[in-house]
């Protein structure tokens, strides 16, 4: 996934207002808005390079966006919505795998009057629903984990899974990293039991679960290697 325009080369101030940030552009404070809804744990550092992009909506309020944060020289893409992009064009270009034999692939598909899941995709033989969850956290070497805050709207997310499967469907959660520096991710149970709960019930009935991790340029993000997932 190629950024739309070139991005601006930044250095990060604060966030405030859940999806306000301030940067620094030639000594100048410019407000960003942020498509980041998590806590961002570990990545709000005053200093550290931020890249940001410009909208041409003349009509915007914020004209700029947060992107990329780097953390200890590692950049990491925090805008959540372009997180089915990067699947979406990984789908298409059959470079997950675990899902390559599925052909036909559609966005944003109603599975029941209270969900709609990220991907529906299907074969002739096939059908199954995907969900996709951004992961920017990095507490331990090596290590990403999800979610970086209390997320209800996950949990359901998970229970939906399991009531595709029960509906004879496959049901597929990816766990996008919007990071290079990962080889194992986890569920951050000590920030939310209550998913990691859930998480194992749905393993239990046969959602099966994929994490990958991405290389982060500020020209592209595309995705990168499978990650073992520990349960």
């Amino acid at each position: 996934m190629k950024f739309d325009s070139p991005l601006i080369k930044t250095k990060f101030i604060k966030r405030y207002k859940r999806f306000f940030v301030d940067v620094l552009l030639n000594k100048q404070i410019l407000t960003a808005h942020c498509p980041n809804s998590g806590s961002m744990m570990g990545l709000l550092n005053e200093g550290e390079n931020a890249w940001i992009s410009e909208s041409k909506n003349a009509e915007r309020k914020l004209k700029y966006t947060l992107e990329i944060l780097e953390h200890n020289k590692e950049k990491v893409g925090i805008n959540t919505h372009l997180t089915n992009r990067i699947v979406e064009e990984a789908l298409i270009n059959k470079n997950i795998k675990e899902l390559k034999n599925f052909d036909q692939v559609q966005r944003e598909v109603k599975f029941n009057n209270n969900t709609r899941f990220d991907f529906f995709v299907s074969n002739k033989k096939e059908q199954a629903f995907v969900e996709v969850k951004n992961v920017t956290l990095k507490r331990e070497k090596d290590c990403a984990e999800f979610p970086d805050a209390p997320t209800a709207r996950g949990q359901k997310h998970l229970l939906e899974l399991i009531s595709a499967k029960d509906k004879e469907y496959q049901a597929y959660l990816i766990f996008l990293i919007q990071r290079e520096d990962c080889n194992f991710f986890k569920i951050s149970k000590d920030i939310d039991q209550k998913y990691y709960e859930n998480f194992i019930q749905a393993k239990k009935k046969g959602v099966k679960f994929l994490c990958y991790s991405s290389k982060v340029t500020d020209k592209e993000i595309i995705l990168n290697k499978k990650i073992e997932i520990k349960f």
